[in-house]
């Protein structure tokens, strides 16, 4: 496992792919979640050598990438995005950077359940196929809190089970979680229900923690800590059990914190150094070294 800098999960803005890098290399991250369309431009605009160079100078690894895909708008949109998903996922596999991933509501006012998820089956798994035949790995996250379902009308997939089966059912072997700490925790999951998945299945990992005295249930996705910051998570706990399934991917800390936020809009490295530093007390209270 390694530590990886993704700069909007901590504030950060308008940050470049080489700000990125840098700022991983100044505080520590071992990788960089990147923008795969702005990686295609530095390509186009100079080489694939140039753009593996900026990784390599630093010793910092790319470590994941959003998924370009507009899936969850119209068939226009998402059927243009899909067009152009070979070529970046072909530019990922040659950077080394196999993994991807997205989010899935978990509720909707417009499709009942068995109609939302032939829906969602028929949206990902073109993506999915496309990103198999590159080499690439698709993650889908859960959203766990009870909050996000409420006053919609027909619940969907809001637990670990639920996405493993909708990856099954997707059928193309390449896909699985995106599993945050924070939708673990607020779905009523726990490190336990690891034991039905294998280190295959997680494409990648999000750590965060949660505000103390607050219910489970009534925690607000918008609403998080950093990792380690309250201990209402049992992060050490999940960290040992994803090193002992072999897990050796990226983890990156998505505290969507509004402390966090405020330091990067002035600051964008004393907040990458006050994450890299939550991120140093849980490799070092999980055993990590």
């Amino acid at each position: 496992m390694f530590k990886c800098l993704s700069p909007g999960t901590i504030g950060i803005r308008g940050a470049t792919l080489s700000d990125t890098i840098e700022l991983a290399r100044k505080t520590g991250f071992g990788g960089v979640a990147l923008d795969i369309r702005e990686a295609n431009a530095l390509v186009k605009a100079h080489s694939l050598g140039y753009v593996s160079e900026l990784f390599e100078s630093a010793g910092v690894l790319p470590g994941t990438w959003g998924m370009p895909v507009v899936w969850n708008q119209g068939r226009e949109e998402w059927e243009r995005d899909l067009s152009e998903l070979p070529e970046l996922a072909a530019l990922a596999y040659d950077l080394g950077c196999t993994r991807t991933a997205t989010w899935c509501p978990p509720a909707s006012d417009e499709r009942n359940f068995d109609e939302n998820y032939a829906w969602h089956v028929e949206r990902f798994r073109p993506i999915a196929e496309v990103l198999r035949d590159h080499g690439c790995r698709f993650g889908i996250e859960f959203i766990g809190p009870k909050t996000s379902r409420t006053g919609m009308k027909y619940p969907f997939i809001h637990t670990l089970t639920g996405m493993m089966n909708l990856a099954e059912d997707i059928g193309t072997g390449n896909v699985g979680l995106l599993l945050d700490a924070w939708h673990l925790y607020t779905s009523g999951g726990d490190v336990a229900d690891l034991d039905t998945i294998t280190e295959e299945d997680v494409v990648l990992l999000h750590v965060n923690d949660a505000p103390a005295g607050v219910a489970a249930d009534d925690q607000i996705d918008t609403i998080r800590r950093l990792p380690m910051e309250t201990g209402v998570s049992d992060l050490p706990a999940l960290m040992r059990k994803l090193k002992e399934m072999g897990y050796t991917g990226p983890v990156v800390p998505e505290p969507f914190s509004q402390r966090v936020n405020e330091i990067a809009a002035t600051d964008p490295l004393a907040a990458a150094t006050l994450a890299a530093g939550t991120m140093n007390q849980l490799w070092e209270e999980s055993g990590l070294g």
